[in-house]
């Protein structure tokens, strides 16, 4: 058996998220036929995680076990020909057996992205939250300062999340502005469902004088109630996926 790691980058517009669903056109369901037509065998996907309706990725990665097929390396080349151009293979190479895409995972990096022009750009629109009243970038860096290290983020997630244990590891909170357009860079050991989306909506929030309340107060509280709105997908790109050297 043979274990294949591959890297991709997808527009997420036109998927309903990442995870296979019956009748809807998703990114591992996308995949997996398509491995099928090339292995002529049945294939099962995983991915380092699943994304949302309408999130982009630029770097998720994914694997399976293969009995026989081409050599790692053949993938990028076979599968560019084969998938649909909102996804693009960009990197394959076989990995040992105990590789597992998700459970290997060290951390993701996020990449959210909000537009400050007056007029929204039509060039960027499906990747940008556009918000062209004022932030205080400032009051929002010092907001994010709060989030990093390791909390129950309850507040900070979408209120019918089954998962049980709420705590994760946040490593790092960056923010940067380029010409019209606010980059948030959110690094961590994992993330809950809508976790970075409510992150950045909450930040906006307080850059906009909208929420006055301390972001510390809203952690402690466990409320979801309390925390700021859920940003639009269109802007969340999952940015690079880490893993430990030795486990690829």
């Amino acid at each position: 058996m043979m274990k294949i790691k591959l890297t991709i980058a997808y527009d997420g517009t036109d998927f309903h998220g990442f995870a296979r669903q019956r009748g809807l056109r998703t990114v591992q369901g996308t995949l997996e036929q398509t491995l099928q037509r090339i292995l002529k065998q049945p294939v099962e996907v995983f991915g380092s995680g699943r994304t949302d309706a309408g999130v982009h990725a630029r770097g998720q990665v994914v694997h399976w076990t293969q009995e026989k097929g081409p050599p790692a390396s053949r993938y990028p080349y076979l599968l560019r020909r084969a998938l649909p151009s909102d996804i693009v293979p960009i990197a394959a190479c076989e990995v040992p057996d105990a590789f597992h895409a998700r459970f290997s995972v060290e951390r993701k990096t996020y990449r959210y992205t909000i537009q400050r022009a007056a007029v929204e750009d039509i060039f960027t629109n499906r990747y940008c939250w556009h918000q062209p009243q004022p932030l205080d970038t400032e009051l929002m860096r010092e907001a994010a300062q709060c989030l990093i290290g390791t909390h129950d983020f309850t507040s900070f997630c979408a209120a019918a999340t089954p998962v049980e244990d709420k705590r994760r590891t946040i490593y790092d909170i960056t923010l940067r502005e380029r010409d019209t357009y606010l980059d948030i860079y959110c690094t961590g050991n994992g993330f809950l469902q809508y976790m970075v989306r409510i992150i950045v909506g909450t930040l906006v929030d307080i850059g906009q004088g909208h929420l006055k309340r301390d972001i510390r107060d809203i952690l402690q509280a466990r409320d979801r109630t309390l925390a700021g709105r859920t940003a639009p997908a269109k802007g969340l790109t999952l940015w690079e996926v880490q893993y430990k050297a030795s486990d690829t």
